[in-house]
């Protein structure tokens, strides 16, 4: 009798499932014609790529929002971008925790793999805390949209302020208000700060949460410097997240300066608001206060920057990460000046990080690049527009130069593809399908110098 081989999976590939089986999911619900605004089923190729896009939070709609699905419709969208901002395995371990049911070391273990945590200790209150932060977030989100939207749409407003308030924070980029995104309120101080804060508070991530508040508590009256006393991940995370924000603000501001198809016309303290919104916004939300296409090159290439680097780790955004960058860049400078190691604030970058950082930004950049080629190869867009939808793809932004809406089939399938890779990660995918750990093997490879630069 031959014995049935048991199939085992891996954490990752339990991930990756978990989102494709939940974008199958919305998929087949999207596709029901009670989804469509006038009770016609919609192209099951356009429900598959809002399901994708939905659940990988980035944005990039192939139909409008507001005007293709009915109420049920973006009901179905709105949970997918909040299960695929929070994380399939972190919704499913909350609403264990919810039950009163104990977490096995396999629950343990794909929580710890999802956030990509260095320990599997509080874990179900890191995830409880979590769920609960997220919530309290959106809900005071929701509040101050509705300062805007009851006023202007009704009792409609508050489902809008709700929905918008979500995919802020999740770094989705999606809403409900109108076919070009967020550029009625360019100007708007209310929705552009609350839009802001909210793809900040969701890019910066969990960590960086619980370290600033157990600073804010543990301070004294004698010392009151919190940054000091912050971890090394959450010293690199606001240093590089501020940073970025202010020089992305501040060059598309030149740039955009004097063009009458963005902030050309503008006041100087609304030019100010623009630029400070797209420099945010590229961090992997996806909302528009301009039309991207209507940018200059030197704006886009900006844009382009920003959208790789994305936002931080365990947080709802997308991109390779602003400590991954931290990391290579210090790296760099230590080996021009000649050191043996990288440091940050006074501590050691370890080997691991910067093997991992490496690893990550290759497999992104090798995925931005097929995809480029392959809608170029595949449609008619320029090299500048094909990078753009490419990397916006692979960092689960959302932003396109009005590429996404002409895509053919062969270019939605690659989108849906990108945007999948980009979610789940590039570098967990890789570990999903690679074979036993090599490290095993007591004995290793010759070493021989090679010429490098």
């Amino acid at each position: 009798m031959v014995k049935k081989r048991k199939i085992t999976l891996s954490t990752t590939q339990i991930i990756l499932l978990s989102f494709l089986a939940t974008i199958l999911l919305g998929s087949g619900l999207l596709a029901l014609p009670i989804s469509s605004a006038d009770g016609k089923a919609v192209p099951y190729l356009d429900a598959l790529f809002t399901a994708t896009t939905s659940t990988c939070v980035t944005g990039l709609v192939t139909v409008p929002t507001v005007s293709t699905w009915s109420v049920f419709g973006q009901i179905v969208i709105l949970l997918l971008i909040q299960i695929g901002g929070l994380g399939v395995i972190t919704v499913m371990s909350g609403l264990m925790i919810m039950l009163n049911r104990k977490m096995g070391i396999n629950d343990r273990l794909l929580i710890q793999d999802a956030f990509n945590l260095n320990t599997m200790s509080g874990l179900a209150k890191f995830v409880k805390n979590a769920v609960l932060g997220t919530l309290v977030v959106e809900g005071c989100g929701a509040a101050l949209y509705m300062l805007v939207f009851v006023p202007q749409f009704g009792a409609k407003g508050i489902w809008i302020s709700v929905f918008n308030s979500v995919s802020a924070f999740c770094n989705a980029g999606i809403d409900i208000i109108a076919e070009n995104s967020l550029c009625d309120y360019a100007t708007n101080p209310l929705i552009n700060i609350v839009t802001s804060v909210l793809i900040i508070l969701g890019g910066l991530g969990y960590i960086v949460w619980w370290d600033v508040l157990r600073v804010l508590k543990s301070r004294t009256r004698k010392n009151r410097k919190i940054f000091r006393h912050l971890t090394l991940h959450s010293k690199i995370v606001i240093t590089v997240t501020a940073g970025l924000i202010l020089v992305g603000a501040i060059l598309i501001f030149i740039f955009e300066y004097a063009n009458p198809l963005t902030i050309g016309d503008m006041s100087l303290v609304d030019k100010i608001q623009v630029s400070f919104f797209q420099s945010v916004t590229t961090r992997t939300a996806g909302f528009a206060s301009v039309p991207q296409e209507n940018l200059t090159n030197a704006s886009a290439a900006v844009s382009v920057i920003l959208m790789m680097i994305g936002g931080s780790p365990v947080g709802t955004a997308g991109g390779i990460k602003t400590v991954t960058v931290a990391v290579l860049i210090c790296s760099a400078i230590a080996t021009i000046r000649n050191k043996n190691s990288a440091a940050l604030f006074g501590r050691r970058l370890s080997e691991t990080a910067l093997k991992k950082a490496v690893a990550v930004t290759m497999t992104f950049f090798v995925l931005c690049a097929t995809s480029s080629v392959l809608l170029m190869a595949t449609g008619n867009a320029s090299a500048i527009d094909a990078v753009y939808e490419a990397v916006s793809a692979t960092a689960t932004v959302g932003l396109t130069r009005n590429v996404t809406a002409t895509l053919n089939t062969l270019g939605k399938l690659i989108i849906i593809v990108t945007m999948y890779f980009g979610r789940v990660g590039p570098i967990s995918f890789a570990i999903a399908l690679g074979s036993k750990n090599e490290s095993q093997n007591v004995i290793s490879e010759p070493t021989e110098d090679i010429s490098v630069g």
